[in-house]
């Protein structure tokens, strides 16, 4: 079976792990082939150490050996990089957001249907051992009817470990557009699609300071809201609570508060960090869970273990999924439908506190099909041929 190979647009932090993953983790079924930037010096840095091309954007998106462009550029930059790859031809793959403007969400999936390619957008973690265990149990109906999710992201904000954090207080950051689409997406692959939104929001410093080792004390402007406190009605009749804040003095996992908790009729779940791929953890960026927690009734909460795999980072999965989903012409997973709707759902918090109303979600998507082992898939595509 030949590769699928990917084109890397824009080199910054997060593409390490991307690179790392497919040539360590999916090279049986994706190859990245080159890497480009606006800044061609970090280009050729990421060609050097893992091997690849370093190319400019133009010589990548006219390169016929590249199917997909895996577009990790800053959020403003997604939109417009995806139509150009599209319009060359190129399959896509985003860092999330999809867009910042629905608008241009939705037009990114019109150009991609009409032209017969796949689009896709992180996050993936929904991907991992841990989301799709509670994905199971819940099909399982194990705490009977899913009636109230609380979820909550309560964390001092990037700049404390980002050497370049500027952008995530722009538009198309902030922890509602950095952090958010973790946790909606999470939320929408074990409950379906929402109905509606109803938020308030805050802009709580118009100023940030540096804390990390790097640039330690430099100040910079603060253009977005860093404190949300939304609830969303999911189409299924489930209500959940959403508050995300970037305004503390600690991570989220020392907050000692469960980062989503499910209430059914029969019971409670505590879900694992969405951030990540495995069960709970005292330090989920240290240490990949092996569990799930559950309390049936009025008892006591007993360990579940995780029924599948990929519990360490495996970011990129989506993306090799969707490789997968080329080669043998099925359906991904992290699709640009379900990254539609989480676009506007993100979108729909920020209009609903300005505007001091309701708002009805227009864009539908469907639950994603169950995720077990990518790599059993393959074995079993691979001995057909």
């Amino acid at each position: 079976m030949e590769t699928v190979k990917i084109g890397v647009i824009g080199c910054g932090m997060i593409s390490n792990i991307y690179i790392t993953n497919i040539q360590r983790k999916f090279s049986m079924i994706a190859e990245i082939y080159g890497c480009a930037d606006k800044r061609m010096d970090r280009a050729q840095l990421q060609a050097k150490k893992y091997q690849i091309k370093a190319m400019t954007v133009g010589e990548l998106l006219k390169d016929q050996k590249v199917e997909i462009i895996l577009n990790l550029t800053i959020p403003t930059a997604h939109a417009e990089i995806s139509r150009k790859a599209l319009l060359s031809g190129k399959n896509v793959y985003s860092e999330k957001p999809l867009a910042v403007r629905v608008e241009d969400g939705r037009e990114l999936l019109l150009l991609a249907k009409k032209r017969g390619l796949y689009i896709g957008c992180a996050p993936d973690t929904f991907l991992g051992g841990g989301l799709q265990t509670v994905k199971k149990l819940l099909n399982d109906n194990l705490i009977g009817k899913p009636i109230f999710c609380n979820a909550l992201m309560l964390s001092r904000g990037p700049e404390s470990f980002h050497h370049h954090p500027e952008f995530l207080y722009q538009k198309g950051g902030g922890p509602l557009f950095d952090m958010g689409p973790y946790y909606v997406t999470a939320m929408v692959v074990l409950f379906g699609a929402v109905r509606r939104v109803a938020s308030f929001t805050k802009l709580t410093h118009n100023t940030r300071t540096i804390t990390g080792s790097i640039r330690h004390g430099e100040q910079f402007p603060c253009e977005v809201d860093t404190h949300v406190s939304s609830l969303l009605e999911f189409k299924n009749n489930v209500i959940a609570n959403l508050t995300l804040n970037w305004d503390m003095n600690f991570s989220y996992w020392e907050s000692k508060l469960p980062l989503i908790e499910i209430f059914g009729e029969e019971g409670q779940i505590i879900v694992p960090d969405p951030n990540m791929f495995g069960g709970i953890s005292l330090n989920p960026m240290k240490q990949n869970g092996d569990k799930v927690l559950v309390r049936k009734g009025s008892g006591k909460f007993e360990e579940y273990p995780l029924e599948f795999g990929y519990i360490d980072n495996s970011r990129g999965i989506g993306l090799a999924d969707m490789a997968y989903a080329i080669r043998y012409a099925k359906k991904q997973r992290a699709s640009g439908e379900l990254a539609l709707h989480v676009l506007e759902v993100l979108t729909g918090i920020l209009e609903s506190s300005k505007d001091n109303r309701f708002i009805e979600i227009q864009n539908d998507c469907k639950t994603p099909a169950p995720f077990d082992i990518l790599g059993t898939e393959f074995a079993q595509e691979s001995q057909k041929q």
